[in-house]
């Protein structure tokens, strides 16, 4: 199974080393020629205004959304959520539009109010998903279609799925927890049973 891992800016790196420890093969994506390759994307964090700059100016925006209003599996991580959100800070945002949401960047606060907690996901079975969140949006509104996979304690929204479209506020790759890249490789069709495995 061969899935791409945008490679613009940000935490692509992380997400690779993560999905081969999986038996996914990784693939760096920069260009459009490296999408023909791929069964399915991960959109990184990193800085969400820049990578979407980015990805129009290596031609890429048309080409994914494209390919995942084709079906092509997308899991996008804080900034990469942001970039997959139809809407952002309440107007439209020129993204890939994989997620009928509308988010706010840098919710939370900067760098420095980065923090960590336990989420309830009953996707990933019933041991909580430690989630680190740094610079990291939130959820504000879903509309029909899109599910809910958790929040915060004060019901905030930060983890959602339309079809086999992911969008997550914070950094999966930088725990010991694989739960939510074998999820993402269950869309695929590659993943195995979520509840088999934890940090």
């Amino acid at each position: 199974m061969r899935i791409g891992v945008l490679a613009l800016q940000g935490a692509f790196r992380e997400h690779s080393q993560v999905l081969a420890s999986l038996d996914a093969d990784p693939v760096p994506v920069r260009r459009t020629g490296d999408l023909c390759r791929i069964d399915g994307i991960v959109i990184p964090g990193g800085e969400s205004t820049t990578i979407r700059l980015l990805m129009e100016e290596y031609g890429l925006t048309s080409e994914l959304r494209g390919r995942i209003a084709e079906g092509m599996p997308v899991m996008g991580t804080c900034a990469g959520m942001i970039v997959l959100a139809y809407r952002v800070n309440h107007e439209p945002a020129a993204g890939l539009g994989a997620l009928a949401i509308d988010v706010r960047r840098n919710a939370f606060g900067r760098q420095v109010d980065s923090f960590e907690v336990d989420l309830a996901v009953p996707v990933l079975g019933d041991e909580p998903f430690r989630a680190v969140f740094i610079r990291a949006p939130l959820v504000e509104s879903v509309e029909d279609g899109v599910k809910v996979l958790a929040r915060l304690t004060d019901g905030t929204v930060v983890a959602v799925q339309q079809g086999t479209a992911l969008g997550l506020a914070f950094h999966p790759e930088l725990t010991g927890d694989d739960r939510f890249h074998r999820y993402f490789l269950s869309l695929v069709g590659a993943g195995e049973p979520i509840a088999s495995t934890s940090g």
